[in-house]
């Protein structure tokens, strides 16, 4: 695996050039400076948190429930008060402990305006701003989202770890079937059991508070919040026709049928998948080594 691609980073780019460098083409970017001039900005931290909205009931999620690597569907491990969340995130202590798609907004409305949709990802979706947090070392496990959106990633209050892959990777990253993540550990990469890995390229960097990062439709993201923290996420639909076709698919049919056949199959449906992504990552690595050959025979 290779982690060593060079993304580009911007600061305040305009969005004529943002469309024509980076959304048309579907790029990937780090944009610096999209939350100085907004109160966000100037504003957010744990202690914000805490002190305007503590006594909101949140769900939580645990990284340690192994029911969740059966599937993309995920339910709440336990509710808590905001505020109790935010007193373990600060803590300079690794949490299991998350919070993911979490629509504050809906309780606090004016939290909008303190941070509304960047100018450069308005459109049909810009009014919905989903946050997300984390503590020390909190991971999230390898995924791209499964509406196929292009997303706009906005941290706050700390350092996270973001490693992208593009979409055309998926099969070396042993997607599951029906899925859309992958069940290999980024941070050790086992290469016997996934040679396919060896052929993958990919970005690795941290943002810093304020800081955004453009992910395109169907790129795969791995991420570590190394300090407790916190991150909003803009959307835009995805870009084509075939993206939005198979996030609809993703949503309406294969999440759902993976649900039933989990209920149905329990862990012999998880093995299955394994073993279904193990063929597709077997013949890609085909693929890849008699292009390789080919190439090598005529230089």
């Amino acid at each position: 695996m290779d982690l060593s691609l060079k993304i580009d980073v911007v600061k305040n780019i305009s969005p004529n050039r943002f469309n024509e460098e980076y959304l048309k083409p579907q790029k990937p970017v780090v944009i610096k400076g999209i939350a100085d001039n907004e109160i966000a900005g100037r504003k957010w931290s744990i202690n914000y948190f805490k002190e305007t909205m503590g006594d909101v009931v949140i769900d939580v999620y645990d990284n340690k429930n192994v029911k969740s690597a059966a599937s993309a569907f995920s339910t709440p491990d336990l509710k808590m008060n905001l505020g109790n969340y935010l007193d373990i995130i600060a803590k300079d202590e690794h949490t299991d402990l998350r919070i993911f798609l979490f629509n504050l907004f809906k309780y606090n409305p004016k939290l909008r305006d303190e941070f509304p949709c960047p100018e450069i990802m308005k459109g049909i979706l810009d009014g919905v701003g989903y946050m997300f947090f984390g503590g020390k070392d909190t991971t999230v496990r390898i995924h791209y989202d499964i509406d196929m959106s292009s997303v706009m990633h906005t941290h706050f209050g700390g350092r996270k770890r973001v490693v992208l892959f593009a979409p055309e990777y998926s099969d070396l990253l042993y997607r599951l079937p029906l899925n859309t993540y992958s069940l290999i550990d980024i941070d050790n990469p086992d290469y016997g059991k996934y040679p396919g890995l060896e052929f993958v390229k990919g970005y690795d960097f941290i943002l810093e508070h304020g800081d955004s990062i453009f992910m395109p439709s169907g790129y795969w993201h791995y991420m570590t919040y190394l300090e407790g923290s916190f991150s909003v996420s803009y959307r835009k639909i995805a870009p084509t026709f075939q993206a939005k076709l198979q996030g609809f698919m993703n949503i309406a049919i294969y999440m759902q049928f993976d649900k039933l056949m989990n209920k149905i199959l329990g862990s012999k449906w998880l093995e299955t998948k394994k073993k279904i992504a193990k063929k597709n990552e077997n013949r890609f690595i085909e693929v890849e080594t008699k292009l390789y050959n080919y190439d090598r025979v005529r230089a």
